[in-house]
């Protein structure tokens, strides 16, 4: 082929030379990835460069040869970006649209970039440069949704609601203290994904099909060239193993179970019979048969997606043999859906959260009744020398006379009556049991008293400052 310029003709498949009779167009089509991992095309350039360096610095190609292909990469990624080159879908892969690129604008010279590798360590490069660049952008977006939910909870560290276990009124607590879990929640995440990127940071390139090379590669100067820490330890094991993929999966659909539970909170929240709070009409949506309908569409779909990166992480769970297997070009359609959606649905919910409007009154109104102070009635017996398990009893047998002669709160009875339980009981256990109060009287770490929560809030925040995105505030 002499050399010329622009993108190729549909190519034979780099495979091609084995086998005398070809996959048809639609089984070709069935078993190709082009559609996938096209977004993988300036990583791919990336890792080329630093393989025809080295192949260059070496002498397994000449040294014009390695800065002909060097050169020509550059070009092709400036072409890409500015999309004066487009990519070919009819072409295998990315990396055959690469090369075919290459061969049809460089000839012979073209042809040698592939020495010394095989796809299968070059996919396992692509895919780790390419998550080394979307983790942080993906951290950055955690790093903003718990900064807006810490703005929230700084807001609200004095709006007293209930807090439920079993979807049953149980203590007292506040709205920062709930806002601030969900950050406890994200921030996790967060740090969930920093780990991974630890664990991905060595380079597969020279690894081969499963068995390196015979050529005098040099593998730490490409691990060098690409910002890696090291190079991999064990040739089969780096083309083999997409763990890397599935913990990034597994932390994705994490996220998505943390969103998924607080948009469940809201859709709660947002009903006629809770009206803790109104999501606004830039986050709802109507009735195509109800006029009077506000729906809270967006907050059901993010709840909705947990289940598809769920699937995702479990479409990476599959035993294989070692080494490579042509199974494992599914792991990037599943990995590339997983991290999209989550990154989209930190940004819905982060808009969301930001923009909520909160009833605080009602939320603590209905701290009333249901007797949430029936856990402080027990401790205040505690406190003045009764054994935990009798001070119990003793507080449900008063809740359950309460309920039988319509009494909603613990505070309805008489001194006098309540010392027909406890002769420990005395006037000071009335402002005990107030929401307020109880809130208060939980300043031991971990607890909704205000005080405590600002520092929780502290915390959370310097944990931001450790990592990109963490002085963004702003949705």
């Amino acid at each position: 082929m002499t050399e010329g310029q622009g993108a190729p003709r549909q190519a034979s498949p780099l495979w091609a030379g084995r086998l005398a009779e070809k996959p048809g167009r639609e089984a070709f089509a069935f078993q190709a990835s082009i559609a996938v991992d096209r977004r993988l095309a300036q990583d791919d350039i990336a890792g080329s460069r630093a393989h025809v360096a080295m192949l260059g610095a070496r002498g397994i190609v000449p040294a014009e040869t390695a800065e002909a292909l060097d050169a020509e990469l550059a070009r092709i990624s400036g072409e890409l970006e500015s999309g004066a080159l487009e990519i070919d879908p009819r072409a295998e892969d990315i990396h055959s649209f690469v090369e075919g690129v290459l061969t049809a604008r460089l000839g012979d010279r073209g042809r040698a970039v592939h020495a010394g590798r095989s796809r299968n360590d070059q996919v396992a490069l692509d895919t780790r440069l390419y998550l080394r660049r979307v983790l942080p952008e993906l951290r950055a977006e955690l790093a903003r949704t718990v900064s807006v939910l810490l703005d929230r909870a700084e807001e609200h560290a004095g709006s007293v609601m209930p807090g439920y276990t079993h979807l049953q009124r149980a203590q007292p607590v506040s709205l920062g203290h709930w806002l601030c879990a969900w950050a406890c929640a994200l921030s996790r995440d967060r740090e969930r994904l920093g780990d991974a990127l630890g664990r991905l940071d060595e380079c597969p390139l020279g690894s081969g099909a499963l068995a390196g090379s015979t050529l005098p590669l040099d593998r730490e100067a490409v691990a060098k060239a690409l910002g890696f820490r090291r190079p991999s330890l064990n040739s089969m094991d780096s083309v083999a193993d997409r763990d890397f993929a599935l913990e990034i999966a597994a932390a994705c659909a994490i996220i998505q179970t943390h969103l998924s539970r607080f948009c469940e909170d809201i859709v709660i929240w947002s009903s006629e019979e809770w009206g803790f709070v109104d999501l606004g009409e830039a986050w709802s949506t109507g009735s195509s048969i109800m006029p009077q309908k506000k729906n809270p569409d967006f907050a059901e779909l993010i709840r909705g997606k947990a289940g598809r990166s769920v699937g995702n992480l479990v479409t990476l769970l599959k035993g294989l043999p070692y080494a490579y297997d042509k199974d494992l070009q599914e792991d990037k359609e599943a990995l590339f859906d997983s991290l999209d959606t989550a990154q989209s649905c930190l940004r819905i919910f982060r808009g969301m959260a930001a923009a909520a409007r909160f009833d605080t009154g009602r939320m603590e109104a209905a701290c009333a009744g249901g007797f949430l102070e029936a856990t402080d009635a027990a401790e205040y017996l505690v406190k003045k020398g009764m054994p935990f398990r009798r001070a119990h009893e003793t507080v449900a047998v008063i809740v359950r006379d309460c309920i039988a002669a319509g009494q909603r709160g613990i505070a309805q009875r008489s001194l006098e009556e309540l010392r027909a339980y406890s002769p420990l009981f005395g006037e000071d256990l009335y402002p005990a049991l107030s929401p307020r109060q109880a809130v208060r009287a939980r300043d031991l770490p971990g607890g909704p008293d205000s005080g405590e929560l600002k520092r929780q809030i502290g915390v959370l925040r310097e944990k931001l400052g450790d990592g990109p995105g963490a002085s963004a505030h702003g949705v």
